[in-house]
């Protein structure tokens, strides 16, 4: 072989191996998650804008690198085994090391507020479109988010599936109704299964519903206690005769004469002199003596 004939097919192997190793360099690409309600993977994000936040500072600190990728938490091959292909403890990463962080069981997480019961429109932002079938699920009444999410956590069935929604202003939106037994904290779980691609995406986003209202207890009635008397009344009390004890008389009876009313003279306590009646008896006697004694002496001078 000449050298130039081994320039050319040097050459030609080169041109060959250049594409490759471009594509192979190059990022993956990306495809989606929810923003609203918001996804740990994108709240965590740099986009997300609460990677501050402690839960999101300690999902990076376990993964080591930031969420950069927030869009590309997926699984290939997955084909609807999403129980026996994702363990248990790992739902939020989809079993990927790259965003074991996420699996941290906290109940801090950044969440969005919810009402029982209500219609929910949950936005997913897709940076490339895909055919397929979103699934949503709700924990269970009784959820612990402080426990590792597992299957168990989640009903057999979504509440809500979606087949090929229309990409809109670079998002998805699904409409379903929440289910009205929920109430605290609970997990929002997204699997978005492609019919274009083999990939299969996986999302926990945090809700938060009203807490259960506590059955109020009807309140036993205080009795009213008895009003203290008052000095006066107590002074009353004990001035008060104490009633006899002998058995009362019955009153006289029509029949019987009436008793005698004529004034008697009394006596003061110490029988010290008459009393007033007597002393006008006496004047009256003693201006009587001395008229009479007049008159005799009047006819003897005549």
């Amino acid at each position: 072989m000449s050298r130039m004939t081994a320039y050319r097919t040097a050459a030609l192997a080169a041109t060959a191996v250049a594409p490759l190793l471009l594509w192979a360099s190059a990022p993956a690409q990306a495809h989606g998650a929810p923003t609203n309600p918001v996804s740990r993977v994108y709240a965590c994000s740099p986009d997300g804008g609460r990677a501050g936040t402690a839960a999101c500072a300690a999902a990076i600190a376990a993964n080591g690198t930031s969420f950069a990728a927030w869009d590309n938490l997926r699984v290939a091959n997955v084909n609807g085994r999403d129980r026996r292909t994702i363990p248990d403890g790992e739902l939020c990463s989809g079993g990927l090391p790259a965003y074991k962080g996420l699996d941290l069981a906290r109940a801090d997480w950044p969440s969005t507020a919810l009402r029982p019961g209500a219609a929910l429109t949950m936005t997913y932002v897709s940076t490339i479109p895909h055919t397929g079938t979103f699934k949503l699920f709700l924990t269970k009444p009784g959820y612990d988010p402080t426990q590792p999410l597992t299957w168990s956590d989640l009903p057999e069935k979504p509440f809500a599936q979606v087949t090929d929604p229309a990409l809109t202003d670079g998002a998805y939106r699904i409409r379903a109704t929440l289910p009205a037994d929920r109430t605290g904290r609970q997990v929002l779980y997204v699997i978005w299964q492609n019919s274009s691609t083999p990939d299969t995406y996986y999302s926990c986003a945090d809700v938060v519903f009203p807490a259960a209202k506590k059955e109020s207890t009807p309140k036993t009635p205080t009795p009213t206690p008895s009003p203290t008397p008052t000095r006066t009344a107590q002074a009353r009390t004990s001035k008060s005769p104490t009633p006899s004890a002998e058995p009362r008389t019955s009153a006289p009876s029509s029949s019987a004469p009436a008793p005698d009313t004529t004034p008697v003279a009394a006596t003061d306590s110490a029988g010290s002199g008459p009393s007033a009646p007597l002393l006008a008896g006496g004047a009256a006697a003693v201006l009587a003596l001395t008229g009479g004694t007049a008159l005799v002496l009047h006819r003897r001078r005549g």
